[in-house]
């Protein structure tokens, strides 16, 4: 069994990468990820993804980190895997790779947890997600995931097992993210579980390298929970989320590069809580830091929307520092025109001159590890 890449490991990756950026993506016309997966309404939803997937590449992504459903891999095996190869297909075709992500850590409370219902997806409107009842939403006890039940997770186990098996060795598959948010609202219940995810990756050893998020921070070179202080000593290379402001970032890169593993911001963009495009894709690009906005197009999940904690903050009368006159996540409208088209200038700008950087051979000058 293989353990964790070494850190010059890591780094001689990284470095024969031009500069990872691009986005959370899930087609507008998804109302959630079931709606994503499953085989109702599927050839609608690509033809979708086809569009915005080739607006992707236009303003120069090169890669998409994408949330895979494992209820869907559960009812629906074999659609899943031929849904998942033609997504991860098209992908490719516009120059794209794929973060592929295995488990969630953000949920809802048992009482309010639903099992997946195929078909016609319902969504609320006007709420972050769809939902009124939301992982964003405070309510005031732990989280429940599928993987707390025995039977469930012994399923789980072997859909890590196959989706890494399958493409342990495809170049369209960039980055294992095993594991999203461990631990949110939820102590360290995902703890063993991702240890596990872990333990079957290595046994298979893929090309790519595997990480799991932290989310709540740093206090020097440690998490600040046990189980994202566990997700950093297990990943090759670290990924982690802030949607904080821009002075919030640089310390924490600051904190990142003393641990002196590659890092990629993997959720990133809240103009609501001041993470803008204009302070932050500019410090990403000069510090190679790997990043992946939230959202993409404006749709029926809508994530333009405040998460419904923000709302509970407001309206306990609170939250004065939020900018709530702006959208909170994607980058373009239900037109594919920009929500403003000064950001995407700066997207295209800084991904031109960060090509132009690797191919120049400047990287190996100024990231070399």
């Amino acid at each position: 069994m293989n353990g964790q890449w070494t850190k010059e490991q890591a780094w001689s990756w990284y470095n024969s990468k031009p500069w990872i950026r691009g986005c959370n993506f899930m087609s507008s016309d998804c109302a959630n990820r079931i709606d994503e997966w499953q085989e109702f309404g599927f050839e609608d939803k690509f033809a979708t993804t086809a569009r915005e997937i080739e607006l992707a590449e236009a303003i120069g992504y090169n890669s998409v980190r994408v949330i895979l459903e494992f209820e869907v891999w559960d009812k629906q095996h074999d659609g899943f895997m031929q849904r998942l190869d033609r997504y991860l297909t098209l992908f490719w075709q516009h120059g794209i790779s794929a973060m592929l992500v295995l488990a969630n850590d953000c949920s809802v409370p048992k009482s309010l947890w639903q099992p997946a219902k195929f078909g016609e997806q319902k969504y609320d409107i006007g709420y972050h997600g769809g939902k009124k009842n939301s992982p964003h939403k405070k309510h005031g006890e732990l989280s429940w995931h599928l993987l707390d039940d025995p039977d469930i997770a012994a399923r789980y186990y072997e859909f890590v097992k196959e989706i890494i098996s399958v493409y342990a060795h495809d170049e369209r598959v960039i980055v294992w993210n095993l594991f999203n948010e461990p631990g949110n609202n939820r102590g360290n219940l995902s703890l063993g579980h991702m240890e596990k995810f872990f333990e079957i990756a290595w046994t298979i050893a893929p090309d790519q390298p595997l990480c799991a998020d932290i989310w709540s921070g740093l206090r020097g070179s440690r998490a600040t929970t046990e189980t994202e202080q566990r997700a950093l000593e297990l990943s090759d290379v670290i990924s982690y989320h802030n949607y904080g402001s821009y002075d919030s970032n640089v310390m924490l890169v600051e904190q990142l590069k003393a641990i002196g593993r590659p890092a990629l911001n993997t959720e990133w963009l809240n103009r609501i809580l001041h993470n803008n495009v204009n302070e932050l894709y500019p410090l990403f690009y000069l510090e190679k830091i790997g990043c992946y906005n939230w959202g993409f197009v404006a749709g029926k999940y809508q994530t333009f929307e405040p998460w419904e904690g923000l709302w509970q903050q407001v309206e306990s009368g609170g939250g004065k520092n939020l900018d709530l006159t702006k959208w909170q996540h994607d980058l373009f409208r239900p037109s594919l025109r920009p929500y403003d088209p000064a950001e995407i200038d700066i997207i295209k700008t800084y991904n031109r001159r960060a090509d132009e950087r690797f191919k120049s051979g400047l990287d190996k000058r100024l990231f070399g590890k």
